[in-house]
């Protein structure tokens, strides 16, 4: 091979290189994106009208948990209940996960026992016993009900299965409660 044919081989080398060249600074050129006003991507949240308010829940909800309670199926609560499955556990004596163990939680004092779950501070802070009506405020909005309570769930916002669950609740228990009678 002479030099001929070397200058050849190296001139095409460098020949392409500079139409890469070329070729790149034209497309950005052509196809600068522009910069963003501030950084990062705006999400879309609905505003809850209740939230961080004791009473948020309440006002959600339509008709009293008394009058739902009459109208509630067992069977169809334990399939609605399966959303909270993934956290929760249902079976007596059954294991905490991420929420702690169901069985026999109406009537019981919130924030405590249920086999040494570590309540968050709020919920330990609330105090007092898990009623019908305070479950169907908590199912609705737990953070509305709970403020800075650990529980991520949104809240189940139909009234007729949050009453179907809380029924399903009632029933897994040696002595279930007994439901409450609509007031007029």
């Amino acid at each position: 091979m002479d030099s001929f044919e070397l200058n050849k081989i190296l001139g095409a080398v460098l020949g392409t290189c500079l139409l890469l060249l070329v070729t790149s600074f034209t497309a950005n050129a052509l196809f600068t994106p522009k910069p963003l006003e501030k950084p990062g991507f705006e999400i879309a949240v609905k505003e809850d009208a209740g939230h961080g308010k004791e009473g948020g829940a309440a006002a959600a909800a339509s008709e009293p948990i008394e009058k739902l309670l009459q109208t509630a199926s067992v069977e169809k609560g334990a399939s609605a209940a399966k959303k909270c499955g993934a956290c929760h556990t249902f079976e007596k004596g059954g294991p905490n996960r991420v929420g702690p163990n169901l069985y026999g939680v109406v009537g019981e004092k919130r924030g405590e026992g249920r086999g040494g779950f570590n309540f968050s501070a709020a919920m330990k802070g609330k105090g007092g016993t898990w009623t019908f009506d305070d479950l169907n405020k908590f199912i609705a909005n737990p953070k509305g009900f709970i403020p800075g309570t650990a529980m991520g769930f949104a809240g189940i916002a139909k009234d007729s299965e949050r009453a179907d669950v809380i029924a399903y609740l009632n029933s897994l228990s040696e002595h279930p409660q007994p439901l409450p009678t609509a007031s007029k």
